[in-house]
């Protein structure tokens, strides 16, 4: 089950409120400022800072080079001088 399109446009990371990628197929959110990543279960996304998962660089790299390879955009774009 994929995430509502009209959410995935106001989802931002709690921690840093910037955008996240969504992998749909790996159900998670991620956070590549932070290197974090947030599941998605049964469709919700558990926007947890205590349930986030820090990814090593390998995994940061992997999931970058697969963002742009299926041109997986930002949750949001952010505009310059108030950090969205």
């Amino acid at each position: 089950m994929g995430l509502d399109p009209m959410l995935l446009e106001i989802l931002a990371c709690p921690q840093d409120k910037g955008p996240l990628l969504y992998f749909e197929d790996e159900q998670s959110l991620y956070n590549p400022r932070l290197k974090c990543r947030y599941k998605v279960s049964d469709g919700i996304p558990v926007m947890l800072v205590e349930e986030a998962e820090t990814v090593g660089d390998a995994e940061h790299d992997r999931l970058l080079a697969q963002a742009a390879e299926r041109g997986i955009r930002p949750t949001f774009e952010e505009r310059a001088g108030d950090g969205r």
